[in-house]
């Protein structure tokens, strides 16, 4: 499949190191797409939810403590976030304006410093993946639960609420001329408008690991169904990674306690997986690149709290930290506009 898209305007990093990494993404070659014609599926009206549902998992920074995800209505714009375990705390709006820190995973903060979730990842990409525009988010910790099957527990939750139609119309915003992010390390990220005018979104993604992950790459257009797939590929972790969690990781405050399983996380070494990786086409297993697009991008994207973004999304290596800092650069350079 022969996909190409023009650099735009490079806002970061060194111009022919983005030039060089933009070739190399041209380079590699797609190994799924899934394109739709026409909508992508989502009500053209805003959307909240029409009841409540709760998920439990054990804590994924506490694992011996069970922790609880309750989705619901909210009649804000918007999506919030509600400690329930904190005293006169108002919620917490998921917004690019509350991001804590983005250096190992998104961390949303607001008010009291204890206010705040950690890895909201992939819990808010659900808002961009499922079309729904307000809901409220309670939570009785800043420790999100953790799952063997991802977000599918929270998509299926989600489900269970049922999605309703708000009597106004959605809003939508996009780009206003291409422009590139690029990273520190031969990644970066281009933001396009849509084709032809055309409400969706659409993203480009591609990985480069030095280990049994190696390069892969998928393009689809987000929809439901799409989102469902992606929603289902676990964090992936290195073998490395996993051996200082079992041995010197007990002296670190946050690694001491990680609720991470061979269940619940995908792990990599040069030569092979360690259990069964999910989502494999042609003998290649594509759960890495689906995380990487449907949990972690789609959650950058669904800080942009002005509407729904449309338009095409490349990202090559990227990751948490390029993928907010292009967001708030959305903002700060006056570069996103309503789609009317």
């Amino acid at each position: 499949m022969d996909v190409s898209y023009p650099l735009g305007r490079i806002l970061t990093g060194d111009a022919q190191a983005v030039r060089l990494a933009n070739e190399r993404f041209h380079a590699q070659a797609v190994d799924a797409a899934e394109l739709c014609e026409g909508e992508t599926c989502y009500s053209s009206k805003r959307t909240t939810l029409g009841g409540e549902r709760s998920v439990t998992g054990p804590g994924t920074f506490y694992r011996r403590s069970k922790r609880t995800l309750t989705f619901g209505p909210s009649a804000e714009p918007g999506w919030w976030i509600d400690r329930t375990d904190l005293d006169e705390q108002l919620r917490t709006r998921v917004t690019i304006r509350n991001v804590w820190t983005s250096a190992r995973n998104i961390v949303l903060r607001s008010g009291n410093p204890h206010n705040y979730l950690r890895m909201v990842e992939h819990i808010i990409a659900l808002r961009i993946g499922m079309g729904v525009d307000d809901a409220v988010i309670s939570t009785n910790a800043g420790d999100p639960p953790l799952f063997d099957r991802s977000s599918l527990d929270l998509v299926e939750a989600v489900e269970q609420c049922g999605i309703v139609e708000l009597d106004e119309p959605a809003r939508y915003v996009t780009v206003k001329e291409p422009v590139t992010f690029g990273g520190g390390r031969g990644d970066f990220l281009t933001f396009l408008p849509p084709e032809n005018g055309a409400k969706k979104l659409r993203l480009d993604v591609a990985i480069d690991f030095d280990s049994i992950i190696g390069k892969q790459r998928i393009i689809f257009d987000v929809t439901p169904a799409a989102f469902r797939h992606g929603a289902f590929a676990r964090t992936n972790a290195s073998y490395a990674q996993m051996m200082t969690v079992r041995t010197v990781g007990f002296l670190f405050a946050d690694m001491r306690n990680l609720g991470y399983t061979p269940e619940n996380i995908l792990i990599h070494g040069k030569r092979k997986f360690y259990g069964e990786p999910r989502m494999a086409l042609e003998g290649k297993a594509l759960e890495p690149v689906w995380h990487r697009a449907a949990l972690d991008l789609l959650a950058a994207i669904a800080l942009i709290d002005t509407g729904r973004f449309v338009g095409r999304v490349v990202s090559y290596r990227a990751g948490h930290t390029l993928d907010v800092r292009a967001v708030g650069l959305l903002y700060l350079n006056g570069l996103l506009t309503s789609v009317p």
